[in-house]
């Protein structure tokens, strides 16, 4: 064994294909749906500010929620795709820093926001004459400051974590973006704490937030299902389903992702499966919003022809 060490100054991410033809048609892909993701949230950000019938909190928290998403998918999509194109794998290990710090922080906001989501629903069916005093804007503000702050705080304690570590000789990131895990298993130091350190306050918040979520739904339909008229019920499960689903597709994604036992060479599942986590759920959020909403799709409308006539 070589009994030097080689001190790393920058990270060579995973190719998405040997054949050139193939890693061009992959750019134009990547283009193209982060295109249509980052179009369809800002679309949404757009309905949600200059309609002032959607000035509520529940906009209010999906505008936020689409901001996040579209930063989400603007932190790896761009750089993957120009990467595909020009045939570069390298990243410096400054930009692998902020790409994890950014990552690590818009996952955890995107979490936490969709935790005050369900909060919301549930005041809105469980105490509807508290709503505006429970729900006001000043209070829907500082939770949303709240994730922010704490985002920060999580982000950059795991962040200065990682970058504690030492990394020698291997620089191959076997992901096609900077991700803790990726960094965890390619560095010389010992990383049992760090994993440790991770995995758990990562349960904590996940594991929190998602009884938080599923205490609020059990609530909200036991509720819903004694209301006598079932235009009320429909009316209540379509602003419910759609903020049910997207909860779902995340934390499927995520669980999937990192309950994957780590493997010692990249391969095209590494690939799906980062796909899966960090591209798909900011993706489908506005497809599964716009669908389900009547008053989303109406305000869209509404919109358009402004900007059309």
């Amino acid at each position: 064994m070589c009994n030097f060490t080689t001190t790393v100054t920058e990270f060579l991410l995973m190719e998405f294909s040997d054949t050139r033809e193939l890693q061009i048609l992959y750019s134009l892909l990547f283009f193209l749906i982060y295109s249509t993701g980052l179009m369809g949230n800002l679309l949404i950000v757009i309905v949600t500010t200059f309609d002032r019938r959607l000035h509520t909190p529940m906009y209010f928290f999906l505008r936020n929620l689409s901001i996040v998403d579209a930063c989400f998918i603007s932190i790896t999509l761009p750089q993957a795709s120009v990467n595909s194109l020009v045939n570069n794998r390298a990243i410096s290990v400054p930009g692998c820093a902020a790409q994890i710090f950014l990552v690590t922080f818009i996952a955890y906001v995107e979490f936490t926001l969709l935790t005050v989501m369900a909060r919301d629903r549930y005041v809105a069916i469980c105490q509807p004459l508290l709503y505006p005093v429970i729900m006001s804007p000043r209070a829907c503000v500082q939770m949303t400051l709240t994730c922010l702050c704490t985002g920060l705080l999580y982000a950059g304690f795991h962040t200065g974590y990682t970058f504690q570590l030492s990394f020698c000789q291997s620089n191959v990131i076997h992901q096609f973006f900077c991700d803790i895990p990726s960094l965890l298993k390619i560095s010389c130091s010992e990383t049992f704490r760090h994993t440790l350190s991770l995995l758990d306050s990562a349960l904590v918040i996940g594991v929190g937030c998602f009884i938080f979520i599923t205490a609020s739904y059990v609530s909200i339909f036991s509720t819903v299902l004694r209301f006598p008229v079932k235009e009320d019920q429909r009316k209540a499960f379509s602003t419910c389903v759609p903020h049910i689903v997207v909860v779902s597709l995340f934390l499927i994604s995520v669980s999937y992702v990192h309950l994957q036992p780590p493997s010692d060479s990249g391969s095209i599942q590494d690939i799906i499966l980062s796909i899966f986590y960090s591209i798909i759920p900011p993706f489908l959020n506005p497809i599964i919003y716009s669908l389900q909403n009547k008053q989303i799709k109406e305000a869209l409308r509404i919109v358009m022809k402004r900007q059309l006539f």
